[in-house]
């Protein structure tokens, strides 16, 4: 019986034929930790899920900058008899919210008044987002009414 033939050169001495054992070794561990890689699920899914938390986060803070950048726009745009009357009804606003703030905290029970503490802080914390949409409140009042004019 005939052995099939094969590319390598057979070892010529023990010490050649160590090598080639090592040099086979090392190249099958690579094949098997590349195998492993491949079939790691979880591995694979952590990964892919810090990728689009990552992309979450650039898409996040590009929507954030377009948002300050609208609402400049937005604000730039507006006449100033307007601004006026917006930060005349914010300051009418403030002082009403104050006086309610202290008829609250003598007349409410404190789960209420606990409910209120939070929010004022979650209206604190997106003050943008609020003048934002006085703004657009604005701008669509004006224009019903320019429309009816």
């Amino acid at each position: 019986m005939t052995q099939p033939p094969h590319d390598e050169q057979t070892a010529s001495s023990p010490e050649e034929l160590r090598e080639q054992v090592e040099e086979t070794r090392q190249g099958l561990g690579q094949t098997v930790n590349a195998l492993a890689a491949r079939t790691d699920v979880k591995a694979k899914a952590q990964e892919k899920a810090a990728d689009v938390k990552q992309q979450a986060a650039v898409k996040a803070g590009e929507l954030k900058a377009k948002a300050a950048v609208a609402a400049h726009r937005m604000q730039d745009k507006l006449p100033d008899p307007v601004k006026d009357k917006a930060a005349h009804a914010a300051e009418q606003a403030r002082a009403q919210a104050s006086r309610a703030g202290h008829l609250l905290q003598e007349k409410a029970p404190e789960p209420v008044r606990q409910k209120a503490a939070q929010g004022a802080r979650a209206a604190r914390d997106n003050r943008t987002v609020l003048l934002a949409a006085a703004v657009g409140a604005a701008l669509v009042w004006l224009a019903c009414r320019r429309g009816k004019e």
